[in-house]
């Protein structure tokens, strides 16, 4: 196993310890919206680094293409959760929970499109759109942000929505003309 499987490894177990932040955050206890904010950065520059090691040092592997982004969803899945419905989450941190029933909604949709492909025999090929990315990267923000509390949030939530959907209709069209394909 390369060097970049192991980073995307530990971004995956480093998501429990940004749950038990969130999990165990009170108003007394602030500085645990921090370490979860430092752990998150941490995950976002290990996702930056892994994915240049595979690019530079020719490890891009068939394990790396799904651990990479499974690493992604499950860290911004407990953070959109975990910031949209916890209450223990100061207001100011809060992500609206129609936003976060996008982003979930999306990849589950995504989910289900490459099973059916998979299923009937057909081709996967797991690779990110440049809207997805920058959905991704919205989304990442969007979780940055609000452990931040910075102002105008809501012009964020807004902007992230829309590239949500953008990406999601993005691949639900790809996905399409892989199915429509013949062999």
């Amino acid at each position: 196993m390369g060097l970049a499987n192991k980073i995307t490894i530990v971004r995956i177990l480093l998501v429990p310890f940004l749950l038990t932040c969130f999990l165990y955050y009170k108003p007394e206890y602030d500085f645990l919206r921090f370490v979860a904010l430092g752990i998150f950065i941490l995950c976002g520059i290990t996702d930056a680094v892994d994915g240049y090691i595979a690019r530079r040092f020719y490890q891009k592997t068939k394990l790396g293409r799904i651990l990479d982004p499974l690493a992604d969803k499950l860290l911004l899945l407990t953070a959109f959760l975990s910031l949209s419905i916890m209450k223990n989450i100061p207001l100011a941190s809060r992500i609206p929970p129609w936003l976060t029933i996008i982003v979930i909604s999306r990849d589950a949709i995504i989910l289900l499109g490459s099973v059916i492909i998979f299923m009937m025999n057909k081709e996967i090929e797991i690779k990110p759109s440049l809207i997805g990315k920058v959905t991704t990267m919205l989304q990442m923000f969007m979780v940055i942000a609000s452990l931040v509390q910075i102002a105008f949030l809501s012009i964020l939530w807004w902007l992230t929505a829309f590239f949500t959907i953008a990406s999601g209709l993005g691949y639900i069209w790809r996905g399409t003309k892989v199915l429509n394909e013949s062999h």
